[in-house]
């Protein structure tokens, strides 16, 4: 299954370290065949993104996500790659970026002759031939078109969406470099978010790895600091984890507040179904959370 994860600590540069693999001996790396791309994104100093990202062809690939990744900033992006449209290449990998914004998705959207005449000239911009990057490309043009008002864009851009063309999930996370938004849509994929004290529960660093996918992240600077994430799964014990509802777009600020509404009301228009999709894309999918075990 892909993978999103994205964590702001607010207007404070953190450290954190990622692992988006596992280790190759360990027993989930040998059972599963690997994703197809891994990538994370993160902002300098100066509020420029940065993306580190590559395509996975073969466990030769694997190198680099399997290393430590340690990065600096105020909010993170992270993707694990499993293709469900586009080819496996370095530019179909999440995360994206476009007018100094990263993002990345998870689910299936089709009708993509559809999405690049809606798209017109702004498709030119369009790097690779993912369904995930044309989504990103109505983002940000909707975005510029509401004077950068990134709610209003992201709003105007999953509800065309919705009601034009053929869809599974249009999950997303998108950076900036003091804000971060999460949209999940419909109900079909999971997106959780968690809202964590300095500390989290037992007063220790962060530490989540994924129950599903090898995606692992680590912060000692967040045992003093408070964070929120969003993730595909919950990643911890934690009990204050949250699902996110269907259509429900979520902001955090620089400030850490939360705020969030339903931007898109309703099923899909023409709704997808594990059985529509094309078994590489099933693939990409997850429907079905199972519960952590959480401790007294």
């Amino acid at each position: 299954m892909c993978h999103l994860f994205a964590m702001s600590s607010g207007g404070e540069r953190i450290q954190a370290t990622f692992w988006l693999l596992d280790a190759p001996d360990s027993p989930r790396a040998q059972t599963r065949r690997p994703p197809d791309g891994a990538g994370f994104g993160f902002f300098d100093d100066e509020g420029r993104p940065e993306v580190v990202r590559q395509a996975i062809r073969s466990r030769a690939d694997t190198a680099f996500a399997r290393e430590a990744q340690q990065v600096t900033s105020s909010t993170f992006v992270a993707h694990v790659r499993h293709a469900s449209t586009g080819r496996i290449d370095d530019r179909n990998t999440h995360p994206f970026v476009q007018d100094g914004r990263i993002f990345a998705h998870n689910g299936v959207i089709e009708g993509l002759g559809k999405l690049d005449a809606e798209l017109g000239t702004t498709c030119s911009g369009v790097l690779g031939d993912t369904d995930s990057e044309r989504y990103f490309a109505l983002i940000t043009r909707e975005i510029a078109a509401r004077d950068g008002d990134v709610a209003a864009g992201i709003t105007a851009a999953a509800n065309w969406i919705a009601e034009n063309l053929p869809l599974y999930s249009i999950n997303m996370i998108l950076a900036s470099g003091d804000d971060l938004w999460a949209l999940r849509y419909p109900d079909t994929n999971g997106l959780h978010v968690l809202q964590r004290a300095p500390g989290g529960r037992n007063n220790r660093h962060l530490d989540h790895a994924s129950p599903f996918s090898e995606i692992r992240v680590r912060s000692v600077d967040l045992t003093t600091r408070p964070a929120v994430v969003v993730e595909s799964e919950r990643m911890d014990e934690d009990p204050r984890w949250r699902l996110m509802a269907s259509g429900e777009l979520l902001h955090v600020g620089p400030d850490l507040k939360v705020t969030s509404s339903i931007v898109v009301a309703g099923p899909p228009a023409h709704p997808l179904t594990l059985d529509d999709l094309r078994p590489e894309a099933a693939a990409s999918q997850t429907t079905a959370v199972p519960d952590l075990p959480v401790s007294a």
